[in-house]
């Protein structure tokens, strides 16, 4: 897939493409719903299937009290979209230049001069341009004029909820991981980089490894059972998101206790990637530390049992997992 960081990185002559512009944080049913029909279109048409989005977010520059912490910032969202079979992804950044650019001149000079479009696909509730002042019927108007179609979409809905990233941010603030995967389409997950202390620096030699201060979404306080990847190597783990009262003074950390340990080399600017499959419960605060050693001790019979399900449903249905679905 190819990425380009701003309108002077395509080349001239880039298109014909099939486009669709938005912010794609999560990266879930419908947007990939979307995805599907730009791909197919394209084919069809011997043109690039092309995505259009945003960094920051638009709300950053605009309003940024408003601003949503995100589902997935830039890097997890192209990983996402690369999976997608998507030709390339055009990243702008936004500023109060992009801000202030009219409808009509992001048609003409984004989609018509610099992509090459030949239809747009977008959601029905897509808004576009200065104070978003366009919405689909003035995308098609402009379509007329500047010779590209337009498609429209209804939203989707799953399980009587419709698929958005605003449900699909709620869900996840609210421990709900589970209902938000079955929207997502795979499993929420968080990109960071380990805290300090705890042996990390060199091989990390403890079971236990906490992320640095992470500033998008994350969940509820409570317990979950997670997947992490680090060094090269997927850990089943109990993570604990919240301020671990039972010893005092809040001390807010992502916690996670590796079940399947095993030393690796990690030090503070390894990558890791915590994946959360679902929510054991609650955070709260415990009687005694024997208490809790007790209650963990239940957390990760659990996670275990979750675990041995997972690799059994695999086993059984070949490249099934309700690890990702």
């Amino acid at each position: 897939m190819q990425i380009f960081r701003s309108l002077d990185e395509i080349p001239s002559g880039f298109g014909p493409a099939v486009v669709s512009v938005g912010n794609f944080d999560g990266v879930h049913r419908g947007h990939r719903w979307i995805l599907e029909r730009v791909k197919e279109r394209s084919h069809r048409l011997g043109a690039r299937s092309v995505v259009v989005t945003f960094d920051p977010h638009p709300l950053c520059v605009l309003r940024p009290s408003q601003a949503p912490r995100l589902i997935t910032p830039i890097a997890g969202r192209l990983e996402l979209l690369a999976a997608t079979g998507i030709d390339a992804v055009v990243v702008l950044p936004f500023t109060q230049e992009l801000a202030c650019m009219s409808a009509a001149e992001f048609t003409q000079n984004v989609l018509r001069e610099k992509l090459g479009a030949v239809e747009v696909h977008e959601g029905s509730n897509f808004r576009f341009g200065h104070r978003a002042q366009a919405g689909v019927d003035e995308l098609r108007e402009s379509g007329r004029t500047l010779g590209f179609q337009v498609q429209v979409y209804k939203a989707l809905r799953r399980r009587g909820m419709v698929i958005s990233s605003s449900n699909i941010r709620s869900l996840i603030a609210a421990g709900h991981v589970r209902q938000a995967r079955s929207l997502m389409g795979h499993a929420f997950f968080v990109q960071s980089t380990p805290a300090r202390g705890r042996g990390i620096g060199g091989k990390l030699l403890v079971p236990t490894v906490n992320l640095a201060k992470y500033g998008e979404l994350l969940p509820a306080f409570g317990v979950y059972i997670t997947c992490l990847r680090a060094a090269g190597q997927v850990f089943e783990a109990v993570t604990n998101v919240g301020n671990r009262p039972t010893f005092g003074a809040d001390s807010f950390a992502v916690e996670s206790h590796i079940l399947n340990f095993r030393p690796i080399e990690l030090d503070e600017t390894t990558p890791l990637e915590l994946t959360f499959l679902d929510r054991l419960r609650e955070e709260r605060q415990w009687p005694s530390p024997d208490a809790l050693r007790t209650q963990i001790g239940e957390d990760v019979v659990k996670a275990r049992r979750y675990f041995r399900l997972a690799r059994h449903y695999r086993r059984d249905n070949g490249t099934l997992s309700p690890l990702g679905s």
